[in-house]
């Protein structure tokens, strides 16, 4: 399952739908809260900051027609500027621009009615019953939990009733911002501006999901929340000791060290929330569960059909769909595309003007 476009998508509907974060682990008894503890390993990675050009593209073609794809990644260093002259000249000269696959949500409830929802929707991201973080894990995780909490996000004892699913997401988009870390270090932004700068519009690749009845929706979220303690628990992992490996990643990506993101192991946070989610009652109920086959058959299906219609167009994927050898990539090259790394085309002409990057 390939884990962050996934993720972020059913986080839409966790907002959207009110189907939220998930249930927990059987509650403890309340109990004074642990100790935390007093050396908390947190090292400050160092992140790229200035111009930067950013990994080059892959070569998808088939009888003359050229589809270019840009991996993309998350996180990226937040102070980077990033300019690919090597995109700037494919979009201008592209006849069509797929977005990233992403799941729609559809659910036609009227102004009233989410006024109506927004209560009930507030309410799903709490703990059932008023519980705390507390009372629904063990001691140790509560006590790294603190810890963390203290140093990321502070005194907010509001937090506290939040489910564990939710609470780990508000950690985790901290933790990125204090270690000069941002979720996409503005390349969608970019692409748009150069996509509409060039009079196009981009084509949207989505799996759309009609919600008819939101409010039942919202009841089987309740009914049938996912166990996130897995989740949690990886998240306080990824933000203890794995923010240095997202800083190098994420510094790869910035310089172009296609090398060095084969080899670079990314953090498993994200699989275990989606797992989480796909997993849960509530998902099969909605019919969420099959997200995952569903935008790569979207996605597959647009790429093929760009292939057919323009001599050149342009999308964008993340990494590890371009490197794995199950990804989106390999499956257009097993039904007869060829599909050619940055390293396996000839050389380009290199980005002029770019200036080099520096460390922080």
């Amino acid at each position: 399952m390939r884990p962050w476009i996934v993720l972020l998508s059913l986080m839409l509907v966790v907002s959207a739908a009110a189907a939220a974060p998930m249930q927990t682990s059987p509650a403890r008894p309340s109990t004074a809260a642990p100790p935390v503890p007093a050396n908390v390993p947190l090292l400050a990675p160092t992140v790229v900051t200035g111009v930067v050009s950013g990994p080059g593209l892959w070569k998808v073609s088939k009888d003359g027609h050229v589809l270019w794809v840009l991996g993309t990644l998350s996180p990226l260093p937040a102070h980077m500027q990033w300019e690919s002259h090597q995109v700037e000249q494919v979009i201008a000269r592209s006849k069509q621009v797929l977005t990233q696959p992403r799941l729609e949500l559809k659910a036609d409830i009227g102004f009233f009615g989410k006024l109506f929802l927004l209560p009930s929707a507030y309410g799903a991201r709490k703990n059932p019953d008023g519980k705390s973080l507390n009372q629904v894990m063990d001691a140790p995780t509560y006590a790294r939990w603190l810890a963390l909490k203290r140093k990321y996000i502070g005194d907010d004892s509001g937090i506290e009733r939040w489910r564990p699913l939710f609470a780990a997401q508000e950690l985790y988009k901290k933790a990125l911002k204090a270690n000069d870390l941002s979720n996409d270090g503005g390349v969608s932004g970019t692409v748009a501006a150069l996509v509409k700068s060039g009079g196009m519009a981009e084509t949207p690749v989505q799996y759309r999901v009609e919600i008819q009845h939101p409010g039942d929706a919202l009841k089987a979220f309740k009914a049938a929340a996912p166990s996130d303690i897995e989740c949690f628990n990886r998240t306080l992992d990824a933000v203890e000791h794995d923010l240095p490996a997202m800083a190098e990643r994420a510094n790869a990506w910035a310089t172009g060290d296609l090398e060095a993101l084969r080899t670079q192991p990314d953090s498993h946070r994200r699989d275990a929330c989606v797992n989480a989610i796909t997993s849960a009652g509530f998902a099969r109920q909605l019919g969420l569960a099959d997200i995952p086959a569903q935008l790569e058959a979207a996605w597959l299906a647009a790429a093929r059909d760009a292939l057919t219609k323009n001599d050149t167009s342009f999308a964008m994927l993340p990494m590890d769909e371009l490197m794995a050898t199950d990804g989106y990539l390999a499956k257009l090259a097993a039904q007869g595309y060829t599909v050619e790394s940055p390293e396996q085309q000839d050389a380009t002409e290199p980005d002029i003007g770019a200036a080099p990057a520096t460390s922080r």
